[in-house]
């Protein structure tokens, strides 16, 4: 069975990092190269950090990863998506950026918060 790219939200690595076995495990069935961040996740995971020491893990973490750079037609779908969505939905900037990454590359999101997008059309959610 062919591996298959994931993209994955901020709140996995929280997870993670809070030692979340189930969380842990289902990232484990991924495969860590098979995991893609968004520069959105990568800036969020480090603003994160609350001393120096994590902040060295974290980068450590995100270097094992491949982070996709937010590009200009990413930026634009994200602020369509605002646009459309924000009053709505409540759709925030980092969620439609991430979500427009996930749309650009054709990848599917493994989030926990599934109503942040589940509205979005298009749009494809790791199904756990």
């Amino acid at each position: 069975m062919e591996k298959v790219m994931v993209l994955c939200d901020t709140n996995i690595f929280i997870e993670i990092y809070k030692g979340n076995d189930l969380i842990i495990e289902v990232f484990e069935k991924i495969g860590q190269d098979n995991v893609a961040i968004s520069d959105v996740t990568s800036a969020e995971l480090l603003y994160g950090a609350r001393n120096k020491r994590e902040l060295n893990l974290i980068r450590k973490d995100i270097d094992k990863l491949i982070v996709l750079p937010i590009s200009s037609p990413i930026s634009t779908q994200a602020v369509k998506l605002v646009e459309q969505f924000s009053l709505s939905h409540n759709l925030n900037l980092p969620d439609a950026l991430i979500a427009s990454t996930s749309i650009f590359h054709d990848l599917e999101l493994y989030t926990l918060n599934l109503k942040d997008f589940k509205f979005l059309e298009n749009f494809k959610l790791y199904k756990v």
